[in-house]
Order: C-alpha cells, then sequence, then structure tokens
C-alpha cells in the first residue's frame, strides 16, 4: 500500500485522512495536541471546534446549505459525525462540541489504514503529504512553510465568544424563540434576551470603553523576522467590541439585530437583543451567538452581565482572541489544492485561506481525494467552478494576492447565473443551489467517482 503523511488533526485533516484511508492509502496523520498547547484549544480529540458550535445554515438555499448537500452526496465522514451530534440550531446545524469531536477521534483512531501520530512535525516532509495545521500552526513548521514557499504566512486575528450555563440565565426576562419561527424545538430554538434603548445604551458604551486582552507571548512574537503588533482581524468573525466601535447602530444591524422577535411581555419588537444558541446535547450550556470577544475575563463579566437576563450569568468559558496563520494561496496553490512546486504536496483548511467549519471539511475531502488519485496514478479533480467547493477553491487560488484574506462559503464567489431572468436575493440563492447540484452531479458521474 502507498503512504501519506497527514500535517494536522483539526477538521480539514481528519477529513483528509479519512477520504484517503477509505480509497486504500495508509494514512499517518500527525496531530502535536495534546503534547504540545496551541493557545486555543482545550482538549486532546481531534476535530475540536475551536469557535463557534456551529457549521452554518441547514437550508438548501443558503451557501453553506449548499456546501453540505455537495459534502452529504460526497460521502464527508466529518459532516455525518455533526449530523450524529446535532442540537437544536433553528435552520443551522449546531453540535455539541465534545461529542462530536470525540465521535470523529474515535472512528479515525479505529479505522485500519490510519495511525494518529501524536507528535509536532517540524519541516514540510518529502514525500506524498497534505498539510492541513491549521490557523495555529506551529512556530517552526510555520518556518518551514516560509522557506519552502519563500514568502512569509500572512496571519490575522479570530475570535471566539462565551458559553453560560443554562441555569443561570434569568428566564422571566429572557425567553425561547427562532427568528420568524424557524427551527425544531416549538418554543424556538434560541434563547433571546431583549434590550430596550435606554438597555442597549448602557450595555454599548460598557463594551466600547471595556479593557481588552493584551496579545498573548506568541503573538507578539516574530512572524519570521516581523514583529507582530498590529492585530488585522477577520471580518467575518469581528470581536463584538470591534463591531461595535464602527458605530453606535452597528451591532443591531449584526449580532444584536431584533428582527423577526417578538418579547412576550411586550408583544413588541425589542430594540435590540442577544441570541444564545445551545452548545451541548444536554443543553446545559449556552454560547453567545456573534459575541466573539477579547475583553478581559472580569470585563466579560462586568459587560455582558449588562444584558438583561444575564445579570446572574455563569460563565462556563470566557471569550478569547487567537492569531491565526496562513499561506498566501493565490500565489502559492493551483485549485487541485496543490503546490504549485510540487505535485506532491497539498494543501487543507485554514492554512490554505479557508474559513468556516464546513469549507475545512470541503476542502480536506478534496485534497485527500486528490493525493489519492494522484498516488494511484490518476490526475487529481478541479471541481467546477458552479459548485459551491469548486468556487471555493476557485477564489483561494485567484484571488488578488496583494489584499488575500480567508473565505467563507457564499454566493458571491460562485460565476453569476446566466438565465438573464431577473429574480430577488432569495430566487437568485434558489438558482445557485440548484445549478451547483446539477454541476456536481454531472461532474462525478463525468469522473467516475
Amino acid at each position: 500500500m502507498k503512504n501519506l503523511l497527514i500535517i494536522g488533526g483539526g477538521l480539514a485533516g481528519s477529513e483528509a485522512a479519512w477520504q484517503a484511508a477509505e480509497r486504500g492509502l495508509m494514512v499517518d496523520l500527525y496531530e502535536m495536541r495534546p503534547k504540545i498547547r496551541t493557545g486555543a484549544h482545550i482538549g486532546p480529540n481531534l476535530a475540536e471546534l475551536v469557535c463557534s458550535n456551529s457549521l452554518g445554515s441547514n437550508l438548501p438555499d443558503r451557501a453553506s446549505g449548499v456546501m453540505k448537500n455537495e459534502l452529504r452526496r460526497m460521502d464527508s465522514l466529518l459532516l455525518k459525525c455533526a449530523e450524529d451530534a446535532a442540537v437544536p440550531a433553528g435552520g443551522a446545524l449546531a453540535v455539541d462540541r465534545d461529542l462530536f469531536s470525540e465521535r470523529v477521534t474515535n472512528l479515525i483512531e479505529s479505522h485500519a489504514n490510519i495511525r494518529v501520530i501524536r507528535e509536532e512535525v517540524h519541516e514540510i516532509p518529502i514525500g506524498s503529504a497534505i498539510i492541513a495545521s491549521g490557523p495555529l500552526t506551529s512556530a517552526r513548521l510555520s518556518k518551514s512553510l516560509s522557506e519552502l514557499s519563500g514568502q512569509e504566512n500572512l496571519h490575522f486575528f479570530d475570535a471566539i465568544a462565551p458559553i453560560v450555563a443554562l441555569e443561570s440565565i434569568d428566564m422571566g426576562i429572557a425567553f425561547r424563540g427562532s427568528r420568524y419561527q424557524r427551527g425544531d424545538q416549538v418554543d424556538g430554538d434560541y434563547i433571546n434576551c431583549p434590550m430596550t434603548k435606554e438597555e442597549y445604551d448602557r450595555f454599548y458604551q460598557a463594551l466600547v470603553k471595556g479593557e481588552r486582552i493584551e496579545l498573548k507571548e506568541f503573538e507578539q512574537g516574530l512572524n519570521f523576522g516581523v514583529p507582530v503588533r498590529v492585530q488585522r482581524h477577520f471580518e467575518g468573525c469581528l470581536p463584538v467590541e470591534v463591531l461595535a466601535g464602527r458605530g453606535e447602530k452597528a451591532l443591531t444591524f449584526g449580532p444584536m439585530r431584533p428582527v423577526g422577535l417578538e418579547d412576550p411581555r411586550t408583544g413588541q419588537r425589542p430594540y435590540a437583543l442577544v441570541q444564545l444558541r445551545q452548545d451541548n446535547l444536554a443543553g446545559t450550556l449556552y454560547n453567545l451567538v456573534g459575541f466573539q470577544t477579547n475583553l478581559k475575563f472580569n470585563e466579560q463579566r462586568k459587560v455582558f452581565r449588562l444584558i438583561p437576563g444575564l445579570q446572574n450569568a455563569e460563565f462556563v468559558r470566557y471569550g478569547q482572541m487567537h492569531r491565526n496563520t496562513f499561506i498566501n494561496s493565490p500565489v502559492l496553490l493551483n485549485p487541485t489544492l496543490q503546490f504549485k512546486g510540487r505535485d506532491d504536496l497539498f494543501f487543507a483548511g485554514q492554512i490554505a485561506g479557508v474559513e468556516g467549519y464546513i469549507g475545512n471539511i470541503a476542502t480536506g475531502l478534496l485534497a485527500g481525494w486528490n493525493v489519492s488519485r494522484l498516488i494511484q496514478n490518476q490526475q487529481p479533480v478541479v471541481f467546477p467552478p458552479a459548485t459551491m467547493l469548486g468556487a471555493l477553491c476557485y477564489y483561494i487560488t485567484h484571488a488578488k494576492p496583494e489584499d488575500f484574506q480567508p473565505m467563507k462559503v457564499n454566493f458571491g464567489i460562485m460565476p453569476p447565473l446566466e438565465n438573464g431572468k431577473k429574480q430577488n436575493k432569495r430566487e437568485r440563492a434558489k438558482s445557485y443551489a440548484s445549478r451547483s447540484t446539477l454541476e456536481l452531479e454531472a461532474f462525478l458521474n463525468r469522473e467516475a467517482f
């Protein structure tokens, strides 16, 4: 049997390992945790979800829903694990993060063709390999990547949201409900904390004045000889205090928008509200949706307890920010996810500039397929750009290198529709979804997968 080495046991690396092993390859999957900590991960399991517990919308006419349907068609292991560990989240797929990572770990470790090695890899390996080391790639491997590519890695700052105990939420103020009554539970999948204008103004002022955590030592160090001092955030996951700093109403048009919900105490739409999403299967933990933060822990207690219903909140996990690293994929990668200087070297997940759980899983799947094809003397494939996976891979390998930033799945990266018919936003979304389904099916049949 042919051998394959994969660096990184996150979402992309785990999916890649499974896909390659299912195609007959012997896989060595290297994961440095728990021997070496990352500054963001908590446990030793593979595929640990560091930020949110949501994999995005499940609706078939949403970009994330389109990608999930593509992954279902292609037998993604991690999507199956996510659905097995699902918790109520309206039209989204959210998971009990511990149950999810435990299931992935058990399946990967028990596969006859996969060997999980708990060691750090310091250098880019010789021979067939997939680099899926994620956004918290170790300093020594990052240096090796820099030497291989002849370029400095890029970086940006990502943040995670706090989690509170259900029993500490005041349900005399907060109420259950999903926007526009979407969801599985009769009374709604989310807990909502409504605010009047006066309550919002008080909260807003405390938030923007809150003291923030200084950069960690590893984040203040050198990025291949260049001091890291400027905090460059990923626009898709801004700390809530940074978003608030853009204007007094920025939050009411963002994570605190009150549309689609009424406060049962008044029968009216609140001025603003905070939604909490179930974080574990038991329903005892809830995270603050869209409240990624870099406030100091004592400031989080003070500021977030100004939210009505959370005045006595028990924080099981505080929000925090961490530095993410990724390569300049438009310069370095082909749409097959192969490194331009080495056909047997593939990249997948956040290190390749893909943002969002579902995109990480999808690129891991593609890397696993393509390295298997290469080793078995077949041509690696490029997915049609009218599919969501194809569009994502095309974007990260064709964006402008000078301002390249990680990208989530969205309809904006797909080729324009060609039917010429004027459509509203929802009609266009359905057309994108329908076209993706047809393109993917034709592609898979043509390539005889």
